[in-house]
């Protein structure tokens, strides 16, 4: 496809130089963290917490984690998988016998998705001084965050994040999300959505522009080879979850649709009814703040011609016992059928789901 930067219709594909001139000319605001640059002034200014590097991109960039709360080590004896093979989960880990329930924050693993980097930047922030990066109080999350060990992975995939250019896909329409979110092919077409997944991991030959869904290897962390991981975030969020044993666990991911909590794949029923329950209190507490959001997921088993896959989220929970799931945010595109928010509904909606992920854990002492 040839470059078509004048061009109005976009809905097949588009080149780089076309996607770039698309970028709206606006005001991003400072509370905002849209590129690596932001996400290290954010671990710099960490006093209060613990930060250690994680593991290194392809691209060299770190993957941190920020701990909030006091470590506590019930005995283990056995990891998740076999003790539940034994018939004895608490061989893995007595949960009940720590004082405080911990928290998992997995930030975005598709590099556009910035909307969780910002989210998560700002906790950062609250659980420092008591307030976000806008200087507004936040005296209530704090409190609770206090009362939890809280793990926070502000960015999953840096190599994706540092491909990104507008650093906000707020205001901008699904075409840019299809182009940088999936990349195109050698033509300039759009890879798209799930189609890009029939390419894993993507290598030079297979696009014009790698989608920021991929790492420098060509590897959506999403949807890596578990047992034997082609790149380095996944395993490394696992081993993380595996280690510290965390009560709660999110994927933190975004859609043009209004904000919904989904159900993993490949979990037993127990854990789908307590992510039922934590999907009900997030719609209740966005619902009490003005926002739209999604249902409350159903409770089914996993099958059929095309089953649906083991992706991070159903990994994560079977490498620690912890319902888990994915989030998915708006990016507050223009399109007539997206749910319309700006910067600021978008922070706080991210508060809402952080809110109700805590008095979920501390409810369930």
């Amino acid at each position: 496809m040839a470059d078509t930067t004048q061009a109005t219709d976009v809905s097949e594909g588009m080149s780089l130089a076309t996607a770039r001139a698309r970028i709206p000319k606006r005001e991003i605001p400072a509370f905002w963290v849209g590129d690596g640059g932001a996400v290290e002034r954010c671990v710099r200014e960490v006093k209060n917490g613990q930060v250690r590097v994680l593991a290194r991109s392809p691209g060299e960039h770190p993957i941190h984690v920020i701990a909030y709360g006091e470590r506590e080590s019930p005995a283990r004896r056995a990891n998740y998988n076999s003790a539940l093979g034994a018939g004895q989960p608490e061989a893995y880990m007595d949960k009940a016998a720590r004082k405080r329930p911990v928290l998992l924050f997995v930030g975005p693993v598709h590099g556009q998705e910035t909307e969780g980097v910002t989210g998560l930047c700002n906790l950062v922030r609250v659980m420092e001084t008591g307030q976000d990066m806008r200087g507004r109080d936040q005296a209530r999350l704090r409190e609770l965050g206090l009362r939890c060990r809280l793990l926070i992975v502000p960015c999953a995939n840096p190599d994706g994040l540092a491909r990104f250019e507008p650093k906000s896909l707020c205001g901008m329409t699904r075409e840019d999300i299809r182009f940088w979110g999936q990349g195109t092919k050698p033509d300039d077409t759009y890879w798209g959505w799930p189609g890009c997944k029939a390419r894993h991991p993507m290598r030079a030959e297979d696009y014009a522009f790698l989608g920021c869904y991929f790492n420098e290897a060509g590897v959506n962390p999403m949807h890596d080879e578990f047992v034997a991981p082609m790149g380095p975030e996944a395993a490394a969020v696992l081993r993380l979850a595996a280690d510290e044993g965390p009560d709660l666990a999110v994927s933190l991911h975004s859609h043009a649709a209004a904000p919904s909590v989904l159900r993993p794949a490949y979990a037993p029923r127990e854990a789908q009814v307590r992510l039922s329950v934590l999907a009900k209190r997030f719609n209740d507490l966005a619902a009490a703040r003005g926002f739209r959001h999604g249902g409350v997921p159903e409770i089914a088993l996993d099958g059929g011609a095309s089953p649906p896959s083991f992706n991070l989220v159903s990994a994560l929970h079977h490498a620690c016992g912890a319902p888990s799931f994915t989030f998915e945010c708006p990016h507050g595109v223009t399109d007539e059928k997206a749910y319309h928010v700006g910067f600021d509904e978008i922070l706080d909606i991210q508060f809402c789901l952080y809110e109700a992920m805590m008095r979920d854990v501390l409810v369930a002492r």
